[in-house]
C-alpha cells in the first residue's frame, strides 16, 4: 500500500507541476500575441494617419497654386503693385 500512495503523489505532483508549466506559456504566448495585435494596429493607424495627411498636403498644395495664379493675374492686369503683390506671395507661402 505505501508503494501506491507514492505513485499516486508522485503522478500528482508530476500533474501539477505540468499544468503550472502549461499555464505559464500560454499566459507568456497570449502576452505575446497580444503585444504584436497591438503593434500591428497601431503601425496600421499610424499609417491612415500619415496617408490622410499625405492626402492633404497635395490639396493644399493645389490651393497655394491657385492663389499664386490668381495673385500673379492681379498683377498682369495692374490691379495690385508690385509691393502688394510681394506681400500677398509671401503671405501665401508662409501659410
Amino acid at each position: 500500500m505505501p508503494g501506491l500512495i507514492r505513485g499516486v503523489a508522485r503522478t500528482a505532483v508530476v500533474a501539477g507541476t505540468a499544468t503550472v508549466v502549461s499555464n505559464r506559456v500560454s499566459r507568456r504566448q497570449a502576452g505575446r500575441w497580444a503585444s504584436q495585435d497591438q503593434q500591428a494596429a497601431e503601425t496600421e493607424a499610424y499609417g491612415q494617419q500619415s496617408g490622410a495627411a499625405a492626402a492633404a498636403a497635395p490639396d493644399e498644395m493645389d490651393n497655394k497654386l491657385a492663389r499664386l495664379q490668381q495673385l500673379g493675374e492681379l498683377k498682369s492686369q495692374g490691379v495690385l503693385t508690385e509691393a502688394e503683390f510681394e506681400t500677398q506671395k509671401s503671405r501665401i507661402l508662409n501659410s
